[in-house]
């Protein structure tokens, strides 16, 4: 634990509020299978700011996910460098990569991803469990997280017991569990509706207004509006970059 802090504290120390909390410098990804290459990315720069709002949009097989990945050290690359927080991925162990994502980094995925014998919660307290917070801390912080996304109504609910969007909601709090400058999301109105879907961008959107750096992928242009800035990615490269105010 006090390596991981002390990894925390050098990662800190390295940033200020004008550097960019995700750099991706000339990025290369190729997966490989025998004799087989599959190249995800072709040579991605990207800075992102903590003001930003990054919409990433593109077909599939663009290089969506994989450059999510990367930015969320989930992944290396394979040529390139990707820093988080000032930090560079590539050279770190993987206890050190674990701690980033634990502390650095909050996901939400389109399937949710929820343990299905936790209750509402319990799923959102799991993150904390991890990074040792005490019980009685976590357990008012989730408390907190599930009112502050509409649901303190339904903490002891199973994800059976939820709907769609409430069970991305919960996803949503979860990530947010160990208050990580950085949230990334991977098509997280996939499976809602679109007035749910209407619900969970709010939610984003005051997040990010309070400071929050978000990324998200989507294939839904409808979702653009809700973004400060909007990427566009295909064939592993981004072919634009726009800044522009946000609508709602």
């Amino acid at each position: 634990m006090e390596k991981n802090m002390r990894m925390t504290q050098i990662v800190e120390s390295t940033i200020t509020d004008m550097s960019p909390r995700i750099q991706l410098d000339n990025v290369k990804k190729v997966y490989k299978s025998g004799s087989l290459e599959t190249i995800a990315l072709r040579g991605v720069t990207l800075s992102v700011y903590p003001n930003d709002f990054l919409m990433v949009v593109g077909p599939s097989g663009s290089g969506k996910s994989t450059m999510l990945h990367l930015m969320g050290a989930l992944d290396k690359p394979t040529e390139g460098k990707v820093f988080i927080e000032g930090y560079d991925i590539g050279s770190l162990k993987k206890n050190d990569l674990a701690n980033i994502r634990l502390t650095k980094v909050g996901f939400v995925f389109q399937f949710f991803n929820l343990i299905p014998t936790l209750t509402a919660i319990e799923n959102v307290e799991l993150p904390m469990a991890l990074a040792n917070v005490p019980k009685k801390l976590r357990r008012k912080r989730a408390i907190e997280l599930l009112k502050a996304v509409g649901l303190g109504h339904r903490t002891t609910h199973l994800p059976s017991e939820l709907s769609g969007g409430e069970q991305q909601r919960v996803a949503i709090a979860r990530a947010l569990a160990n208050n990580p400058a950085i949230l990334l999301l991977d098509e997280p109105t996939g499976n809602v509706d679109s007035k749910t879907a209407a619900s969970i961008m709010q939610v984003l959107t005051n997040l990010n207004r309070d400071g929050r750096t978000i990324v998200m992928i989507t294939h839904n242009h409808e979702l653009i509006k809700y973004a400060n800035r909007v990427a566009q990615i295909r064939d592993g490269i981004i072919i634009s970059d726009e800044r522009k105010e946000q609508e709602v």
